[in-house]
Order: C-alpha cells, then sequence, then structure tokens
C-alpha cells in the first residue's frame, strides 16, 4: 500500500518562526529541490477531507438496504446461523482428538449458496503452511478430514473440482467437490444450491494432534503440557463467515490474527478418561453422570457468596475422587456441554485440575459462576483471578451491557491470553483484558481477522477504565491521544483500516494500543462519557451480529450527533498526526491574539489553557471559555476553523483587563503531537 506522504510545512520567508516537526524536511533540503516541486513542500495550506470512503461491499450493502448510515443494521440485514452438534474423544496415546460432527447452516441470506467454505485452522501446524509470525510447537498432520457429506450424500475427498462456470460458480448439478483440504480455507463446491431460506446439513469426521513443546510462539501455538493437560483450540472444522459484505469470508489463518465466526447452538459431547475434569464454553448437562455428589453439593452453594468454594481440591484424585466413577467395564466418561448463541467453542481437560469457583453478580441479571481450573503447583497464579474477573464482569456490565452468557469459565494451560465465549484461557494476570472480550467479539461480532481494533483495541480502552475503578481512581486518558505523534510517520505502521491479517511488525500496534488513543482524542472532543455511552449504544444494537467499521463510525457519529468523517478519515484511513503548536503570542487593541499552527495533515479542535497575572479585576467571561476552579480558563475553538485549509489560526483571547502570562496548547495532550514544548507560551 502506498502510504500518503505529503509534506507540510510553514513558508519559511524571512521573518516567520520556524515551526517545523523533527520529522519534517529542513529548510535548506528544500532549497535544494527541483523549483517544480518547492511550492507543494512549502505550502501554508492542507486540503482536509471531511468524508469517511466508502469501499465498493458497504456501497452494495447499503443499496441493499443490509447496512446504512445510521449505523444500524438495516432493514433487510441478515446472517447465517450455523448449529453445532459434535462428539469428540481425547486420544491421549496419539496426543490426538478424534472428532464427528454435524452442522446445521441456515441460509438466511436471499442468495443460493453454491458452494461452503470451512475453516480447517489446525492445518497451520503442517509442515508446508503459510504462516505470519506465529510459530506452532510441533509440526502435525494439521487436521485431517476423513469424512465429508452434505445431506447424506458422500463427498470424495480424492476428486478434483470441476472447473469454475464462467461469470461464477452458480453451482447447481453434478456431485459435490471439495478442494483445499491441507490448507486453513477449504472450499465444499455443491451440487444442490442451498436455498435462500432453505437448511442443509453437513456432516464431518475428522482428527488433529494437539501440538506441544517449547517451540511455540505466538497464542494458540501450543495446546497441551506433555500428554497430561490439552487445552484445545480451534480444534474442529467451521463453517466460514458469508455475510453481505464480502461473501464468503475465505481469509487464511496465518496465526497473529484471529477469528470472525457465525453464530449458532453448540451441544459437544467430550470423551476422556475417567478421573480427567473437562471446562469449556457452555453449560454442562450432566453433571449426574460425570461428578461426584461432594463436588454437586459444593457447587449448588457457588451463588451463595463472593467467596472461593472448591469443588475439587488437592487430594481429589481420579475416577470416584476429582470425578465420579465410569460405569463398570468403562474407564471413560463423556461431558456434555450446550451452549446457546456463541460463536466458538473452546474446552480444556487435565490428568488432574483444581477447581473452584466463585460468583459474579451481573446488574439487572443476577448471580451467574465463575469457575477457574488449574494445575495445582499453579493455585498461586489463580490466587486473586475470582475477584478480578468478578470487576471485570460486573463492571464491563455497567459499562457497555450486561453480561449475556451463564457462566464464565477460566482454564490452565499454555496459551494464557485467549477468549473464547464464555472462557478465557488465562490466569490472574490476563484476566481483566481476557474477560472484557466477552463483550467484544463473542458478543459483538465484528471480524477480527480484518479489523483487529474492533475487539483488540476497544478492549484495552475498556480495560483504563476498569483498572481505575478497581483502585477507585477517576480514569483518565489524557495523554493517550498526543502520544500517537511519537509514532505517526513510522512506515511500518498500516493504517488501521488495512487487513490485519498481513498489517506485519506493527500489527500489534495497531491493532491494540492505537484505538484507545483514537477515542482518547474523541473523548477531549465531546467528552469521555459521550464516547462511552455511544458505544453502549453500539453495543446494544449490533449484540449478536456483525458489524463493520462503517457501522461504528456512523452509529457513534449520530449518537455523538456530529458530522466526525474527518475524525474518522485521519484516524483509521491515514497515519497522519496534527503536530499543534503555538507560533507566536502578541497584544492587540486590548486582547492577546495566539497564532496556533498546525504542520501534520490531521485537523483537530484548537484547545487552549490560559493562565492570569495576579490581579482583582476577575476576567471578563468568552463564550468559549470555561473557567476552571484553579482561576485559569479552557478556551475551545471548534475543528471548523482549519476546514479553509489554512495551516495557521489566529485564537484572540478577550478577557478584559486582566493580563495572560501563561497559554497552553492542548493541554490535556488529547490531539497526536511530536513535540509537547511547542505547545507552551509564558511572558
Amino acid at each position: 500500500m502506498i502510504r500518503s506522504a505529503a509534506i507540510t510545512l510553514a513558508l519559511l520567508a524571512p521573518g516567520l518562526v520556524d515551526t517545523r516537526c523533527p520529522a519534517q524536511v529542513p529548510a535548506e533540503v528544500i532549497a535544494r529541490a527541483p523549483e517544480l516541486l518547492r511550492p507543494g513542500l512549502s505550502s501554508p495550506q492542507r486540503a482536509i477531507r471531511r468524508d469517511v470512503p466508502l469501499t465498493r461491499a458497504i456501497a452494495r450493502a447499503m443499496a441493499a438496504g443490509t447496512r446504512d448510515f445510521t449505523g444500524r443494521p438495516g432493514p433487510n440485514y441478515w446472517q447465517l446461523q450455523t448449529d453445532y452438534t459434535i462428539e469428540a474423544q481425547l486420544d491421549r496415546p496419539n496426543l490426538s482428538i478424534v472428532g464427528k460432527e454435524t452442522i446445521a447452516v441456515r441460509n438466511h441470506s436471499p442468495e443460493a449458496l453454491t458452494r461452503l467454505v470451512l475453516r480447517l485452522d489446525h492445518n497451520l501446524f503442517r509442515e508446508r503452511a503459510q504462516h505470519g509470525a506465529s510459530v506452532p510447537a510441533e509440526i502435525t498432520d494439521g487436521m485431517v478430514i476423513t469424512r465429508l457429506s452434505i445431506d447424506g450424500g458422500e463427498v470424495d475427498l480424492t476428486s478434483r473440482p470441476g472447473r469454475r462456470r464462467r461469470g461464477g460458480d452458480e453451482g447447481g448439478g453434478g456431485a459435490a467437490s471439495v478442494f483445499g483440504l491441507t490448507s486453513t480455507v477449504a472450499t465444499v463446491r455443491l451440487g444442490k444450491p442451498i436455498a435462500p431460506g432453505a437448511t442443509a446439513s453437513l456432516q464431518i469426521e475428522w482428527h488433529t494432534k494437539l501440538p506441544g513443546g517449547d517451540g511455540g510462539a505466538g497464542h494458540r501455538m501450543t495446546q497441551r503440557w506433555d500428554d497430561t493437560l490439552f487445552q484445545p483450540t480451534q480444534w474442529y472444522p467451521r463453517l466460514a463467515v458469508f455475510d453481505d459484505l464480502n461473501g464468503w469470508n475465505d481469509d487464511p489463518y496465518l496465526g497473529p490474527a484471529e477469528f470472525y465466526n457465525n453464530f449458532g447452538r453448540f451441544d459437544v459431547r467430550i470423551d476422556v478418561p475417567a478421573g480427567w475434569i473437562v471446562s469449556g464454553t457452555g453449560v454442562l448437562q450432566n453433571p449426574g453422570e460425570v461428578l461426584t455428589p461432594t463436588a454437586r453439593e459444593r457447587l449448588a452453594k457457588v451463588l451463595d457468596s463472593d467467596e472461593d468454594v472448591i469443588i475439587v481440591g488437592d487430594d481429589e484424585v481420579g475416577p470416584g475422587q476429582a470425578t465420579a466413577a465410569p460405569a463398570a467395564g468403562s474407564d471413560r466418561l463423556v461431558w456434555h456441554f450446550v451452549a446457546e448463541q456463541v460463536n466458538d467453542f473452546a474446552w480444556a481437560t487435565a490428568q488432574k485440575f483444581d477447581w473452584k469457583a466463585t460468583r459474579a453478580t451481573i446488574p439487572g441479571v443476577g448471580p451467574i459462576p465463575i469457575h477457574m481450573l488449574y494445575l495445582p503447583e499453579r493455585a498461586n497464579r489463580f490466587r486473586n483471578a475470582g475477584p478480578i474477573a468478578r470487576h471485570a464482569l460486573q463492571f464491563y456490565s455497567s459499562l457497555w451491557v450486561p453480561y449475556p452468557f451463564p457462566q464464565l469459565t477460566m482454564q490452565d494451560g499454555p496459551s494464557a491470553g485467549m477468549e473464547y465465549p464464555m472462557v478465557i484461557n488465562s490466569n490472574q494476570g490476563a484476566a481483566d483484558h481476557e474477560t472484557a472480550h466477552q463483550w467484544w467479539p463473542m458478543m459483538v461480532g465484528n471480524n477480527e481477522t480484518r479489523y483487529g481494533w474492533m475487539d483488540e483495541g476497544f478492549n484495552t480502552y475498556m480495560n483504563i477504565l476498569s483498572a481505575a475503578d478497581s483502585r477507585g481512581r477517576a480514569p483518565s486518558l489524557d495523554g493517550r491521544g498526543r502520544n500517537y505523534g511519537q509514532i505517526s510517520g513510522d512506515e511500518s505502521e498500516p493504517p488501521m483500516m488495512w487487513n490485519a491479517n498481513y498489517s506485519g511488525d506493527m500489527y500489534g500496534f495497531t491493532t491494540y494500543e492505537k484505538a484507545p488513543m483514537m477515542l482518547s482524542m474523541l473523548g477531549g472532543i465531546v467528552g469521555d462519557e459521550a464516547v462511552q455511552k455511544a458505544m453502549r449504544e453500539y453495543a446494544r444494537v449490533w449484540a449478536f451480529k456483525h458489524p463493520s467499521p462503517w457501522d461504528f463510525v456512523f452509529l457513534m457519529n449520530n449518537e455523538l450527533g456530529r458530522d466526525l468523517g474527518w475524525f474518522w478519515y485521519y484516524w483509521l484511513w491515514t497515519t497522519e498526526s496534527v503536530d499543534g503548536s503555538i507560533q507566536s503570542v502578541r497584544d492587540e487593541d486590548g486582547q492577546t491574539v495566539v497564532v496556533v499552527h498546525q504542520a501534520g495533515q490531521m485537523p483537530s479542535p484548537v484547545v487552549l489553557r490560559v493562565e492570569f497575572e495576579p490581579g482583582d479585576a476577575a476576567p471578563t467571561p468568552m463564550a468559549n471559555a470555561v473557567m476552571q476552579d484553579d482561576g485559569s480558563a479552557l478556551v475551545t475553538w471548534p475543528v471548523d476553523v482549519w476546514f479553509d485549509g489554512l495551516r495557521t489560526f489566529e485564537a484572540r483571547l478577550k478577557f478584559g483587563a486582566r493580563k495572560v502570562s501563561k497559554v497552553t496548547l492542548d493541554p490535556a495532550g488529547r490531539f497526536p503531537d511530536r513535540d509537547k514544548d511547542d505547545n507552551v507560551w509564558t511572558r
């Protein structure tokens, strides 16, 4: 991608103050440039884009009535539903899962589906797989499909798919075929299309080895410790999302970027050795078959208080103690979980898990259990896990919308910082962050693969608020927006709207860190409480749906009552900054004139903190000023003052007889700036 790199400087005519930023080109270098380039290099003006770019995908969706400029689902909005019935068996000797599943594909789209796309994430562990920065702990055979059928019709796994018809893959007639079974994305071409409103049944049998060892780098790359703890994730074939924006989501799974899944019902049975405890997404359906009477009695008391309740303790090991005893002639137990309206399923099992539980009281809902399962020798990592998760569930339920699921489980294992519906692979260290993911993307199902900032970035933002609340302090987002000025201009940084799957070395910054900076600046414009109120409505409106960045942007504009197209454009589609400074200050006709300069391409409101010399007379009020408790004034001019394209603005201060002693530009540090030292003038 070619980054817009217009270089802007103030006119360097004699007598003018040189306000160049460190990253800009020195005047002597411009002087050596070809003459035809100099006017553009030293222009005192800039072109400010004020609209939000619309891709063909979002324009099509708006034309179809599935999305609109309100930012809410359009009258014709639709999404697929996928309901899974899975039977999985832990094959301990082979360190594998052997499974079979049925996926009920409910086609709520207006189109006949002529193909299905499967996500086979464990093929990332194959020897010749395409990778991002993540490194699997071990090379495996990946996810091996051994049987595939559609509505009872077998699909030949060895056949080559027929040639695609000109103009697309309309399908119809002939046998179904499949290709891509050794990659992370496979395509099934259907002999008979799935009509709008119809349901098809997809049956799959497979097996996959869980990678283990010390060689893994990145989350999800190590899924077991030896043969005594297994922590499967992305462990079953999944149907990819088919949406109104881009059709089938067939981006490959590369490791670092995360997921985009359909919502539906999961009915899962997990067969493990007796004595092994299983935790997972959903609600356990057969406690009488897998738990001891003692464990069931203890579970019944979990919702009575905020205390931790031991469900299975250190000294309870094996069949008949940690779990129920198996049936005569068997050495295994089957754990049955059901989860409604979720977009994934994760679980863990160990030969010896300690299990404790506590509760969280969800505002407007009531108490729900928090389960914690961990190896006995790692108990110290879960000492404070319950209170941290409780605070997160209760705080975020009040901040956004109530937690929508019936329980939360924390699972020990090699991946100590990942999230799935009702499950976080985490100890107390990441408990707040991973719990926050239950809102996005587990409830608000954004496309993490492409737009990771819509969940990881929002998550980092809300973690700041939660951390302050847990300490009994008011949160502060001051300074965060300004900090982006230190990053802007790095050639490695992709814009936030760049596909996160391919965002390279700065994936972490773009996905996790930049959104809080963006929301810090937005709070500096409209107020932090207004930002959070608007995001609360976004969470409510898009719960269990698939919002795009445009939906978020337009909903925020409407909720805040402002056209913020310029704001979203510069933050999401560029890597530009404001780079404001006070160029000069002068007294003129009883006024103080502050000349503010913006060297960057991103505009911002002009916010000045004005301090006064001692005096008896009170400052004369200005219409756009708010007097502060310390006697200073906060004076604001809207961003519109820059829309004429000029880079300098004369802020005229009229406070009567009181003389101005000091002026600070952007005193809260909300607007991206490389050098804060040129933001202060003292008489």
